[in-house]
């Protein structure tokens, strides 16, 4: 039989191998984390521009800085909560001085810019937005009337906008056919969007428009599939939230399986 004093100093090596292997799996994982929100498309795509600091520690995830607009808020913390290993996000990002005023005109304009871009069926690159007192300008143009339609209807639900005027001119036939090459090109080139992105864009989309941004939405993304849950207030609120999520970049699918109250 072993020394009892033999297994002792066994099982208290044992023990300080595993405290010294706890500290090391974690900082693995926190670092982790930050690179893998730094490759996410939403970083790379639309928060490139903004100056964006992380911490992470025990999976508790710190973020300071600035950023260009309160929507870069929300999709930064949304982004990263979604992550492996993230337990809870502390978003202390705050919007860098000389931002517009809410509601101002400035304000608006960045606001129905950033709702087209999560878009994938309007031009949002090609769309001048233009803002007087509630009233928006949109300029540029269109691929269809169907098209410059649903760039209206999209601007019009974005909260603070009384108003549009679309004075967006529509290709003709053959401007058209040339264009329409190019963008299936486009499309098939296009960059893949990592599932984390897909559902903090589809949750900063419903945010942004005022028909759902008071909807208590769950959202979860599979290999570009959207399910939604949640709650509506009627079958016409749940109906949008599906129509908004499946025009968001990425989005192959959109399950609805929200409840109407």
């Amino acid at each position: 039989m072993k020394n009892p004093m033999y297994r002792l100093a066994l099982v208290a090596t044992v023990a300080s191998t595993f405290l010294l292997n706890v500290p090391l799996f974690a900082s693995e994982t926190d670092d982790r984390i930050e690179s893998a929100a730094k490759e996410t498309y939403v970083f790379k795509t639309y928060l490139q521009d903004d100056n964006i600091k992380m911490q992470s520690k025990d999976g508790l995830v710190t973020l300071t800085g600035t950023v260009s607009e309160e929507s870069h808020k929300s999709l930064a913390g949304e982004t990263v909560a979604g992550l492996p290993g993230v337990k809870r996000v502390d978003n202390m990002l705050v919007e860098k001085d000389g931002s517009p005023a809410a509601k101002s005109d400035a304000w608006l304009i960045a606001k129905v810019k950033t709702t087209l871009l999560f878009h994938s069926n309007v031009n949002a690159i090609g769309t001048e937005v233009l803002a007087e007192n509630g009233t928006i300008t949109l300029r540029g143009e269109a691929t269809s009337v169907a098209q410059k339609d649903l760039t209206t209807e999209y601007a019009m639900d974005v909260e603070g906008v009384t108003k549009v005027n679309n004075e967006m001119t529509v290709e003709n036939a053959a401007t058209k056919t040339d264009n329409s090459a190019m963008t299936k090109k486009a499309d098939t080139m296009e960059e893949a969007i990592d599932d984390i992105s897909i559902t903090a864009l589809v949750k900063g989309t419903l945010l942004n428009h005022r028909s759902t941004s008071a909807l208590k939405t769950t959202v979860n993304t599979e290999n570009g599939v959207v399910t939604l849950g949640g709650n509506a207030t009627n079958a016409a609120a749940k109906d949008l939230a599906g129509k908004f999520a499946s025009d968001v970049r990425g989005v192959k699918k959109v399950v609805n399986n929200m409840s109407v109250e």
